[in-house]
């Protein structure tokens, strides 16, 4: 497993609550069906800290990680 840094289209409310819209990965966009949780977890696959989306994609859940102001996900090598 790697990172690979994103694109993401953000909403950004009155509180400065933030809600991933969209992905862009590799020049297709990924409309996020629904964001499931949001927190700060480490991630053990891969290292780092960040806060941690759970997000659906076209019915499948997954992950999307901010961390210092970059977007990324998991892949596979």
């Amino acid at each position: 497993m790697s990172k690979k840094y994103v694109k993401v289209n953000i909403d950004i409310n009155e509180e400065g609550k933030i809600t991933p819209l969209r992905i862009i990965y590799n020049d297709t966009t990924f409309l996020i069906d629904k964001v499931l949780e949001c927190r700060m977890a480490p991630n053990l696959k891969v290292g780092g800290l960040g806060m941690r989306y759970t997000i659906r994609i076209n019915g499948k859940p997954t992950f999307l990680w901010e961390e210092n102001g970059r977007w990324w996900v998991e892949t596979k090598n």
